[in-house]
């Protein structure tokens, strides 16, 4: 008998989910109220990721002497051409994504979903009609959202999301970006880049504050954000954001709460004016309207659901993937893509279960990291006999003849097997560089591996076969 499964959510976990099931011969509905592709293709990775080329564009034309090029260069950014390549870049995925699923005879319903139990779904369409959906596997990838604080309040205007960043027509003056985590990091960059002044407003001691960073990397990033003149206001909070009558935004800015030592420049009170203020402090959940109470699926106490490692749910045959999951497990459109293919598996009667073990990551920051595995900090909590060792990037041949001098690789590696425990790029083509270390770390390698391992000349990969070298 086939099996009928429905997917609510078409976002990176959502549709790979419905791919592989109708691939693997499953009747499959998937539930989207927007566009197919979810924050990752409309209001997170791929547009941003598409404004930061145009800001590195920019960038390159701005040093065009450094490289020989001769003449002047006046460029200067076009928002809204900016923002028209933004929209067809996203236009173009998305309509790969439904050509896809009209291929595989997915029947997409354009509506917010509703789990009654876990053999129905209803789903309330744009015209107020009701569509009752029933089915034997239900998979819950609805994702997340911006998250908005009270003493912040969003204006889309003046006080802007990372959402209304990406629509803006107009470069500000200045921006005061309030959170300084991958998301935050990211704009700042871009806009900075674009020509707006920014300062960056962070509550822990250091940018980019996630476990999963290397402090090396954060202080590097730190570093850039300053021969950048993007300034930052570390282990401080934003207290309130006005917006004024002539037309710009005061925040009040204080000691936080969340580091044990305080500077003593962050220690008092102080007012920083800003053109616009991005609210860039974290995400919450999309669980409005989807009835997880009423049908007894569990939540933790912030709302996120809770799954086991087969990625089902409190009830049987309910299952849940990606950002639903909240920063319990890892929030990335990759990682929800996995936890798709295990999902679908069991749905149809597997039992796959999700290893979050190797999983890269990447920021998108000036230059870009990447990082997976241990931390050094990470392997010294567990009480691994971790040794590391770090070259730069501009000790490479390739990063001199690019003119990308700005970087480092770090290896954590096991001192007792040589195993290779984490890994940490800054520098160009980073995001790119990491996949090496991350096959590496999935075959249990160890860093005599990688060393052995002949890399073509003159590359930047060169710099993970060099830093092995000093193990």
């Amino acid at each position: 008998m086939t099996q009928r499964i429905t997917i609510i959510g078409g976002g990176p976990g959502g549709y790979t989910a419905a791919f592989a099931a109708a691939k693997a011969g499953a009747k499959v509905t998937l539930v989207e109220a927007g566009r197919l592709g979810g924050t990752c293709l409309h209001n997170g990775c791929i547009p941003t990721k598409t404004i930061k080329a145009s800001a590195d564009a920019l960038e390159g034309a701005r040093r065009l002497a450094e490289f020989g090029i001769a003449g002047d260069c006046a460029a200067a950014p076009d928002m809204a051409a900016i923002r028209e390549r933004k929209r067809r870049v996203t236009d173009v995925l998305c309509g790969g994504l439904e050509k896809t699923c009209a291929k595989l005879h997915i029947r997409v319903v354009k509506g917010m979903g509703q789990i009654i139990n876990s053999g129905l779904v209803r789903a309330h369409l744009a015209d107020r009609a009701v569509e009752e959906i029933p089915g034997d596997r239900i998979i819950i990838a609805t994702g997340s959202k911006t998250l908005n604080l009270p003493a912040l309040p969003v204006d889309h205007r003046r006080i802007i999301t990372s959402d209304d960043a990406l629509e803006l027509d107009r470069v500000p003056d200045s921006l005061a970006v309030i959170g300084g985590g991958v998301i935050g990091a990211e704009l700042a960059f871009i806009f900075n880049a674009l020509g707006a002044k920014v300062t960056v407003v962070e509550g822990l001691d250091r940018v980019l504050p996630v476990p999963s960073i290397d402090a090396e990397l954060s202080r590097l990033t730190l570093r850039e954000m300053k021969k950048r003149g993007i300034a930052c206001e570390l282990a401080s909070t934003a207290l309130d954001a006005v917006v004024l009558d002539e037309g710009c935004v005061r925040v009040t800015l204080g000691p936080s709460p969340f580091v044990d030592v305080v500077p003593p420049a962050a220690q008092r009170e102080r007012t920083l004016k800003a053109d616009m203020v991005l609210v860039a402090v974290g995400r919450t959940p999309n669980t409005a309207g989807l009835g997880l109470s009423e049908a007894g699926v569990i939540l933790d106490k912030r709302g996120w659901v809770k799954a086991d490692d087969r990625m089902e749910t409190s009830v049987p045959g309910v299952y849940a993937i990606g950002d639903i999951l909240g920063p319990a497990r890892i929030m990335l459109a990759h990682v929800a893509a996995t936890e798709a293919l295990a999902a679908v598996k069991n749905c149809l009667g597997g039992d796959e279960r999700m290893d979050y073990g190797v999983v890269p990551a990447a920021v998108f920051a000036s230059p870009e990291l990447a990082s997976v595995g241990l931390t050094e900090a990470q392997a010294q909590a567990q009480g691994l006999n971790a040794v590391c060792a770090q070259s730069n990037f501009r000790e490479l041949g390739k990063a001199q003849a690019m003119g990308e001098l700005a970087g480092l690789f770090k290896l954590v590696v096991d001192a007792d097997t040589g195993r290779v425990l984490g890994a940490h790029i800054a520098g160009a083509h980073a995001s790119d560089l990491i996949a090496e270390a991350a096959l590496a770390m999935r075959l249990k390698a160890t860093a005599a591996d990688i060393a052995s391992t002949i890399h073509a000349h003159p590359t930047l990969a060169e710099g993970l076969l060099e830093t092995a070298h000093l193990l």
